[in-house]
């Protein structure tokens, strides 16, 4: 019992009920809660840029290095940027087919605007861009501006080049750069773990808020996201993968299903990437998989293929969006998709999914406000999002190692 206690998920899903029981006793008059979720919504927004920023340097120049392991290195990610790409795709696509955000009716949507969104943002997108104003748009004239003014997509081209940058570099002024930003990701996620300690009653303020604003039915559509969610990940783990092995791999298929029901019941269960490795490894041995390929390319694959986080955070992007009554346009598409893909590369050492979620959104242009509400939810979809992860991860060494091996 002390141990759940000490449990900030707990706390959360306490938080969201007694938020949700406030809520719906006091009607309107619980939006006197609502500066506690504006608060934890502000510092949350603090820290989205630096983190984003470090992230994407540091592990960018981490990646640069596997230059050196020359093809192994170039079709691992390779593979893992395409597979989350075509995630990200079918989220998309699923997210505006059954439009889980979209029945939201005309009285929500002016007490969202009455609750601080500005008409800009809740109105329309920009005009749509052609490609190449989409294309040119993505780099930055001016990286120091993009940072102040929050511009993600932007941020992560420059930390994508400045991190291949410091890659490049000698190794001991590579080792260097590298420990610097390392200890400075370690002081942001030290200020995150700050952060999160007022999580509960920050989404105590927002789910009261919403429930007494909105009424419980429409928190319920939340839960819309979560069938989606699983959608996606049944279609990517059990067709894009299988197809990779089969065409790319001299792996049989039913070899590989047998092998990863182990792995897959440890990633659901942690919900980590990294405490699954071992079993992980020892799968893709079962399957004729090299130690060396395995060695390699797993360990990677915990850092930077995210597939599951990707179809989370895109699912995310779109539901808002629909909830908002934002139109999105190509060029939003195009941002989610760059953002979801590239930002995959900054999730080592970043605890939890929030701030890269947080990250897209704002690319995207669509208020933050509503994030915390699945902050209850969060470790059903890690849960999933992992297991899909690992699974890539295993596909992944198995295409690999038929090229090393030939």
């Amino acid at each position: 019992m002390k141990k759940l206690l000490k449990n900030l998920g707990v706390w959360i899903i306490i938080a969201m009920i007694v938020g949700a029981v406030v809520g719906a006793f006091m009607g309107p008059e619980a939006s006197m809660f609502k500066p506690l979720g504006d608060l934890f919504i502000q510092l949350i927004k603090m820290l989205v840029v630096p983190l984003v920023a470090v992230s994407i340097i540091s592990g960018a120049a981490a990646l640069g290095e596997t230059r050196s392991a020359g093809l192994v290195g170039g079709i691992s990610i390779l593979y893992m940027l395409a597979t989350t790409a075509v995630s990200i795709i079918l989220a998309i696509l699923l997210a505006e087919l059954f439009e889980p955000g979209a029945n939201v009716d005309a009285s929500a949507r002016a007490a969202i605007s009455a609750a601080g969104v500005s008409a800009a943002v809740a109105g329309s997108a920009p005009d749509a861009m052609g490609f190449w104003d989409t294309v040119i748009g993505m780099i930055p004239d001016n990286p120091i501006r993009a940072l102040a003014e929050g511009n993600i997509l932007q941020i992560i081209i420059f930390g994508l080049f400045l991190g291949f940058g410091i890659s490049a570099l000698k190794d001991e002024p590579r080792r260097k750069v590298v420990g610097g930003l390392n200890t400075i990701l370690d002081a942001l996620v030290w200020c995150i773990g700050k952060v999160m300690l007022v999580a509960p009653f920050g989404v105590f303020g927002l789910i009261a808020d919403a429930t007494g604003t909105f009424g419980f039915d429409q928190l319920l559509q939340m839960a819309n996201v979560l069938w989606l969610d699983l959608l996606a990940v049944l279609i990517i783990g059990l067709g894009l993968y299988p197809l990779t092995i089969s065409l790319f791999s001299r792996v049989k298929l039913r070899d590989y299903f047998h092998a990863m029901i182990k792995p897959q019941v440890v990633s659901f269960s942690t919900a980590s990437s990294l405490a699954t490795l071992p079993v992980n490894m020892e799968a893709c041995e079962q399957m004729g998989v090299s130690k060396q390929t395995a060695g390699f390319v797993l360990p990677l694959g915990a850092t930077i293929n995210m597939s599951g986080n990707a179809i989370y955070y895109a699912l995310l992007a779109i539901f808002f969006a629909q909830f908002y009554g934002i139109e999105l346009t190509m060029d939003n598409y195009v941002s989610i998709t760059v953002v979801c893909t590239l930002g995959a590369i900054g999730q080592a050492g970043v605890p939890g999914p929030t701030l890269l979620a947080a990250a897209v959104l704002v690319a995207a242009g669509i208020p933050l406000e509503g994030l915390p509400l699945f902050y209850a939810l969060d470790r059903i979809f890690d849960m999933i999002r992992t297991t899909l992860n690992i699974t890539g991860d295993a596909a992944c060494a198995c295409v690999v190692d038929r090229f090393v091996k030939k």
